[in-house]
């Protein structure tokens, strides 16, 4: 099988039928660090997302119950019909509805808004790991 790649610059849905969908990602930066967003569109819907190494800050398409199981922090924000989640940017100003545990072990909580959610996934990246204490004697 034959696989490429190539980059894609604005939107890759431009109302032909056999388009395909769009995704893009682009470096998001605030005053406590740097993100990645990411924004998936279709013909009937889209999804976004700003992930960090300590978790990720996304729209109501995700799963939290995965993200409890796997200790994942996430906190995830919702739109509406009217005010849709579509660039990454649209989730800073976004209300956090739901929060994992692990999100909310780092003080994320509902209603929130994702700017702040975010400095917390950021703040985070920059205090050292604790290690795991050993009981090995």
């Amino acid at each position: 099988m034959n696989v490429s790649s190539e980059t894609r610059e604005g939107n890759a849905m431009n109302g032909t039928p056999h388009e395909l969908p769009m995704a893009e990602s682009r470096l998001i930066k605030t005053p406590v660090g740097s993100a990645i967003g990411i924004s998936h569109r279709w013909e009937a819907g889209q999804y976004c997302a700003i992930l960090t190494r300590k978790g990720l800050l996304g729209c109501g398409i995700y799963d939290l119950a995965c993200a409890d199981e796997f200790h994942f922090a996430f906190a995830l924000a919702k739109g509406t019909p009217e005010r849709p989640l579509v660039e990454p940017e649209d989730l800073l100003s976004a209300r956090v509805v739901k929060v994992s545990q692990a999100a909310r072990e780092m003080g994320m909580i509902e209603g929130m808004t994702g700017q702040e959610a975010l400095e917390k996934l950021l703040l985070a990246e920059q205090r050292p790991a604790v290690a795991a204490e050993s009981s090995v004697h």
